[in-house]
């Protein structure tokens, strides 16, 4: 049984699913408007769950010194010299009960790190801050 399971796996993904994928990302790269859509969800996902996380500093942002306000995020690009914004990062402000959020160029002086697992900063922000830290 096992090894009858591990084989009809086996073929497929090889047989079925791998040129199935390979047609639609095919498919997609003549679209394009669809693929730039498709790649920019990709990377998101890819982000979130893929080998290379890039969710993983977690940093709170004071926007508002006036009133104390505060943002959780996540550090996604520390150096914007191409974009002619030395002294500035990006940081990833996921919404509350989505899988979605906003980008937000902030300057680095602005930025203090969370000493907190990203996976746990991550799991409070999208649940509205409901979900309790370990």
């Amino acid at each position: 049984l096992f090894i009858s399971l591990t084989l009809l796996g086996l073929v497929g993904e090889t047989i079925i699913a791998r040129p199935f994928i390979n047609f639609t990302r095919r498919l997609l790269a003549r679209a394009p408007l669809l693929n730039v859509i498709y790649t920019s969800l990709n990377d998101l996902f890819t982000a979130f769950v893929g080998k290379e996380k890039k969710f993983n500093i977690p940093v709170k942002v004071c926007m508002n010194r006036e009133n104390n306000l505060w943002k959780l995020g996540f550090v996604t690009e520390k150096n914007l010299d191409d974009f002619g914004m030395d002294q500035m990062v990006a940081v990833y402000f996921p919404h509350s009960y989505n899988f979605s959020g906003e980008l937000y160029i902030v300057p680095a002086s602005s930025v203090e790190p969370v000493n907190l697992s990203p996976s746990e900063v991550m799991k409070f922000v999208v649940s509205g801050g409901v979900t309790k830290v370990n």
